[in-house]
């Protein structure tokens, strides 16, 4: 009978043991995928007024609207995307194969002009004269070129350009860029190890760039950060994570303000999406992402889902 209890005693202790474990490998993956924070940035987005809601973009609000390929860039990797005002429409870089694309609102492929001496480009962003600036990821560098209507090609040799540092990021470099316009300077996003957002004032007094400066770190409650966009109306962020499936709005203080979860079955998004890697946003409050090998979604504020 000793035998039998001590048994029992035995099992349950295994039991507690097991289920502490459990709990404890639970606690971790929560911390790990940020739940906790999502949970608090939910509670808190639960408890924001109208008034808070219409100054903000609000991603609750957004439903997916349309869904299409980019016939010819499977094997290109679409990465970054910016929305012109000058043009009207937007611009996404390739990876895979160094070209800068051209886009219609509605994902048709307008026009692809040939990066002769990039390595791998892996962010766009409009400035406000209509130059464009590109995020080389392995070359550690930002370059601002010229797009015109007759632009074909562009070489990184007749561009000005600017080091980034992080000499030893290899793969993990930057891979967000966008142009703030109300404080003239660049928003980037370094993708991890560790993951964060930067500022970097440009362009000075005399045409050069400042100095680059952490502006929000690990604590965005994602595991890492694939694109960076500005809202040209309130100035909010836009930051989007391919691992967390998460795009994540902060305001002009880098305190997060609303997200969504880009899952399938959620805001109009039949599947979700995989390998998301550039956002952009219009004047009208549109979302733009594209996703690798060559998907693009477009998002409107509509009303809440959740």
């Amino acid at each position: 009978m000793p035998d039998h209890a001590s048994r029992l005693t035995r099992g349950g202790r295994l039991r507690a043991a097991l289920f502490l474990l459990a709990a404890l490998l639970l606690m971790g993956t929560a911390v790990a995928l940020h739940w906790d924070d999502q949970v608090r940035l939910a509670w808190q987005e639960r408890q924001t007024g109208p008034a808070v809601r219409e100054a903000s973009i609000w991603l609750p609000d957004y439903r997916l609207v349309h869904e299409v390929s980019l016939p010819g860039l499977e094997q290109d990797e679409t990465s970054g995307l910016t929305w012109s005002p000058l043009t009207g429409t937007l611009f996404t870089v390739t990876g895979q194969n160094p070209q800068l694309v051209e886009l219609s609102p509605g994902g048709v492929i307008l026009r692809r002009i040939r990066l002769d001496g990039f390595s791998d480009p892996e962010a766009v962003t409009s400035l406000d004269d209509g130059r464009l600036a590109i995020v080389d990821e392995r070359q550690r560098l930002v370059a601002v070129v010229q797009v015109t209507p007759d632009t074909e090609r562009l070489h990184l040799a007749d561009a000005a350009t600017y080091d980034l540092g992080y000499p030893d990021a290899g793969n993990k470099g930057f891979e967000g860029l966008a142009w703030d316009a109300r404080a003239s300077r660049l928003m980037l996003a370094k993708e991890r190890e560790p993951h964060g957002l930067y500022s970097l004032p440009f362009p000075g007094d005399d045409g050069a760039a400042g100095a680059l400066q952490p502006f929000s770190g690990p604590g965005l409650m994602v595991r890492d950060l694939s694109s960076v966009a500005v809202d040209p109306r309130s100035g909010h962020m836009l930051l989007l994570s391919d691992e967390s499936r998460l795009l994540l709005e902060l305001d002009r203080q880098g305190r997060p303000r609303s997200y969504i979860r880009l899952l399938g079955g959620l805001h109009g998004l039949r599947r979700s999406i995989h390998q998301a890697e550039g956002v952009a946003m219009d004047d009208a409050g549109r979302i733009f992402v594209v996703g690798e090998p060559n998907l693009f979604y477009v998002f409107e504020r509509q009303g809440p889902d959740r």
